[in-house]
């Protein structure tokens, strides 16, 4: 009886291995069929019916100009190349492809352009709306908008319709006669407009750091003093500088142009 016992005993512990194995090779068998057919349908072969994506109108997200690509495209842009501003979206220079946020489909260009202002607005504790003024013109005269935004505090501390002494108007700090050269019809009145005087002036100061062989301290020197003064000096051995230069460029690392 006890050796019948035992061998039930023995029987039953053996089935419920035999089972309990039998289990997990159907568990890992399960899991193989269901990541194989997962894996299907990722990579879809020929044989899978999957259903059309739906057509976007994407180009109507954006602007009739945009020259745009698909996010997760690979984008090849030269760190060099300037952006103009003429619709609201940074351009490059020779149009290159850009990517699309897939959320606000919105120009990732775009947005890093607002960042900028916002810092920019931030750091010189001016509106928003001035500093995108700087900003966008300085960039469409190829200026680079660090120094622009140096050069209009230095110069009107950003009041729009500042006033020297000697007649320099606006927040460039424009002499009537140095605006006329570069828009002969110009009016006093009209640069005290701040995307009037922001334009010529720093289309005045790009002309002058070309004439200066990219000489940013020669350029501001001129800009500030006037060129009989600044050439005076140097004619007769001297040192041009009167601070000025200094003070703008004081932590700038830049040259001036964007080209």
């Amino acid at each position: 009886m006890h050796d019948t016992a035992v061998s039930s005993a023995a029987r039953a512990r053996q089935n419920r291995m035999n089972r309990r194995r039998f289990e997990r090779r159907f568990k890992r068998g399960a899991g193989v069929v269901a990541a194989l057919y997962v894996l299907s349908m990722i990579v879809a072969p020929e044989h899978t019916t999957l259903p059309a994506a739906p057509k976007v109108n994407t180009a109507a997200a954006l602007p009739a100009a945009s020259v745009w690509r698909p996010a997760g495209e690979v984008v090849n842009r030269k760190a060099d190349e300037v952006v103009s501003l003429k619709k609201g979206y940074v351009w490059q220079k020779t149009a290159k492809p850009f990517a699309v946020d897939t959320v606000q489909n919105v120009p990732r260009v775009a947005l890093t352009r607002w960042h900028r202002i916002y810092k920019f607005a931030t750091q010189y504790g001016i509106s928003v709306d001035l500093a995108r003024k700087i900003h966008d013109t300085a960039i469409r005269q190829g200026i680079e908008p660090d120094l622009g935004f140096r050069v209009v505090q230095l110069e009107s501390e950003f009041k729009s319709r500042a006033a020297s002494p000697v007649g320099a108007i606006g927040l460039t700090q424009l002499m009537l006669g140095t605006a006329r050269g570069f828009e002969p019809s110009i009016t006093r009145e009209a640069l005290m407009d701040a995307e009037t005087n922001l334009r010529i002036g720093f289309k005045y100061l790009r002309a002058l750091i070309r004439e200066n062989n990219g000489n940013l301290s020669l350029a501001l020197l001129t800009y500030n003093r006037g060129p009989v003064a600044v050439q005076s000096a140097i004619a007769l051995g001297l040192d041009p500088s009167n601070g000025y230069d200094r003070v703008v460029t004081k932590g700038y690392r830049g040259r001036g142009t964007l080209d």
